[in-house]
């Protein structure tokens, strides 16, 4: 009989058998994992959001100069200091003389504004220092005005101060021990900083400083998304720099419409804390305020001349 041939069958592939399936736990876990990413790429946005915009919360300057001392018939020289190695001018300011023969005359302002407008909303201060018989230095911080433009921070307008100063000092040979800081609202917080560094000056007058400037910024509602207090460094805190105060100071405040309990106004943050001669004059509201004012800075001045 004829011998078969063993054959072998060949297994192809099983039509039949099931599509692997993915894990529906497996698609939760993915999912939710996906969402939390997605969260947390959007809080990392709004933290980079905030630490570059926050600044406008506190800060809030203008760059249309639309008046000038002029404008209010006074003298000035319009001046530009704190040149680049290109020889750009970064900030821009206002140089006003003395009238001859005043008795403060040998006293020169630095004046510091405040974080609102530029020097336009200044004018009339100015004009009243002026009327003192003061010779007068403003200027416009980086970002203000026609200063260079950066945004404004609390280490950028130390800087720009300590670069008005020198101005004064080596270029227009101003003696340190006639120069006066003169700041107003957050200027004034400026204001007590740069003179606990500068012991030489003659005094320093702080024009309505502002007990917790950075409330500005943490009591935004947008701050409590965000870790706020870590990306701003900004604080203006008026106690460490009192504590460390060594020259005159005239602090010139409103009256605040209510006391303490106890029927005593306090003074603003800081005052309590220096040790160095000291004024404090409250101010009314009304059309009274410029000439008392004035008043508090004539009896300050003759307390300065006469030590």
């Amino acid at each position: 009989m004829p011998r078969r041939t063993a054959q072998t069958k060949r297994a192809g592939p099983n039509l039949t058998a099931a599509p692997p399936t993915v894990s529906g736990r497996w698609l939760l876990a993915a999912a939710g994992l996906a969402i939390v990413a997605a969260a947390a790429c959007a809080w990392i946005t709004l933290c980079l959001l905030f630490w570059q915009g926050g600044w406008q919360l506190l800060y809030h300057p203008a760059s249309a100069v639309s008046r000038t001392p002029a404008s209010v018939g006074l003298d000035f020289d319009p001046v530009g200091f704190a040149t680049t190695e290109a020889g750009m001018t970064r900030l821009k300011g206002w140089w006003i003389t003395a009238a001859r023969d005043t008795p403060y005359g040998r006293y020169t302002v630095l004046y510091l504004h405040g974080q609102n407008g530029n020097l336009s909303n200044t004018v009339d201060d100015l004009a009243a220092l002026r009327g003192l018989g003061v010779n007068v230095l403003a200027f416009d911080y980086r970002g203000y005005g026609q200063s260079q433009f950066a945004h404004p921070s609390e280490a950028r307008w130390r800087e720009d101060a300590e670069w008005a100063l020198n101005y004064l000092t080596a270029t227009r040979h101003v003696a340190a021990n006639s120069i006066i800081l003169d700041g107003r609202d957050l200027g004034a917080n400026l204001a007590l900083e740069v003179a606990g560094e500068h012991p030489e000056l003659a005094g320093v007058v702080l024009e309505s400083p502002l007990d917790s400037p950075a409330d500005a910024i943490f009591s935004d509602p947008r701050a409590r998304l965000v870790p706020a207090r870590l990306l701003v460094r900004d604080r203006f805190d008026a106690i460490s720099p009192a504590t460390t105060l060594r020259i005159p100071s005239l602090w010139l405040v409103a009256r605040p419409a209510q006391s303490s309990g106890d029927g005593k106004i306090n003074g603003p943050a800081g005052y309590d804390r220096i040790t160095s001669s000291k004024m404090l004059v409250w101010l009314p509201d009304g059309s009274d305020l410029q000439r008392q004012r004035a008043n508090a800075w004539s009896r300050w001045l003759d307390d300065l001349s006469a030590k």
